[in-house]
């Protein structure tokens, strides 16, 4: 099919009808989105789905200027059109893509410094699951956290998308890695995909565990996507230059704070959102993975952890597992 001929055909996409619970995901009959200068078209095969997607739904977490307002920030696929600029090579390869949106749907563009190769190691399906936990986990542990090899970090969400990347990540680079999960299933679970501890946090204190787990030393760095209220007790769980990085905010976007203890200790507090961020800064995140952890996807040694794959038509089920908080890893949709 010539490229014109595709840009007027139309696709089924998944949209937010209007805020609110899953059964507000419909689908929808729309045009095929044309790709812009630096992008590319990708017939999309699978789409992850992620918190955001769901806080987006809620009406809490809009599309930034520009960007689709479909949900769906990680698609894998086939590139069959080329914005300006972009060059041939990519005609026909098998993709997986950090987009800035849009990834509920059969069609998708995506900037091309954010697509990556699907090497044999990796089905459709799993390829789907990875850039917008890899990027977001490689953007804050070791861009923002400094993470070393020998360090010690504590990662809350253990068995969710992102903490069983920061796992793999984080074995992958040396760190010893300290785990919360909701219940000693999960944390079995975590342990399994590769935690060196996991503490159930609704029948341990998690502080006191990482006082015993680390002989009262402390951990270097804590991965939060909860803030609220467990920001002062993270604080805690911390040695001298410790660093805080804060991804998501489950538990509270407002948190109370003993400045002289983090003047006393030295402590560095940072954090992150993704899809805000330029596609020149994203762009490099990719190179970095390109050149840095690809090789081990490309070796078989990183894949994601799959929980369950819905059909696109079948996004709101989708939703509703995540929303159970039953899931251990991560959720897709499959397209084709």
């Amino acid at each position: 099919m010539a490229v014109s001929e595709l840009l007027q055909k139309e696709m089924i996409a998944i949209a937010i009808s209007e805020p609110g619970g899953p059964e507000v995901l419909k689908p929808v009959t729309m045009k095929v989105p044309e790709p812009a200068a630096g992008e590319v078209l990708i017939r999309v095969a699978a789409a992850g789905v992620n918190r955001p997607d769901v806080i987006q739904r809620k009406g809490h977490y809009p599309a930034p200027p520009g960007a689709s307002p479909l949900p769906g920030l990680e698609v894998s696929g086939t590139v069959v059109a080329l914005g300006e600029g972009v060059g041939p090579e990519w005609i026909g390869r098998r993709i997986c893509a950090l987009t800035n949106g849009g990834g509920y749907a059969e069609y998708c563009v995506a900037p091309v410094g954010q697509c990556l190769d699907v090497p044999d190691s990796l089905s459709m399906v799993e390829a789907a699951a990875l850039p917008e936990t890899l990027f977001t986990v490689w953007g804050n542990l070791f861009n923002r956290g400094f993470a070393r090899e020998g360090e010690k970090v504590l990662v809350h969400g253990g068995t969710s998308g992102i903490g069983t990347m920061a796992i793999m990540l984080g074995k992958l680079f040396g760190l010893t890695v300290i785990v919360t999960c909701g219940s000693d299933q999960k944390c079995t679970a975590a342990r399994q995909v590769g935690a060196d501890h996991a503490i159930n946090y609704k029948s341990q204190d998690f502080v006191e565990e990482i006082k015993k787990i680390t002989d009262g030393q402390g951990v270097d760095i804590v991965l939060d996507m909860v803030a609220g209220d467990y920001v002062a007790r993270n604080l805690q769980c911390l040695k001298e230059d410790g660093r805080h990085v804060t991804i998501a905010v489950q538990g509270g976007a407002q948190a109370t704070l003993n400045m002289a203890q983090i003047m006393m200790k030295r402590l560095i507090l940072t954090g992150s959102t993704l899809r805000p961020q330029s596609t020149e800064r994203k762009a490099l995140l990719g190179d970095e993975l390109h050149r840095y952890v690809w090789p081990d996807i490309e070796a078989g040694k990183l894949k994601p952890v799959m929980d369950e794959c819905f059909a696109l038509a079948d996004a709101a089920k989708a939703h509703a597992h995540m929303e159970a908080g039953d899931h251990i890893g991560k959720i897709v949709l499959t397209v084709e």
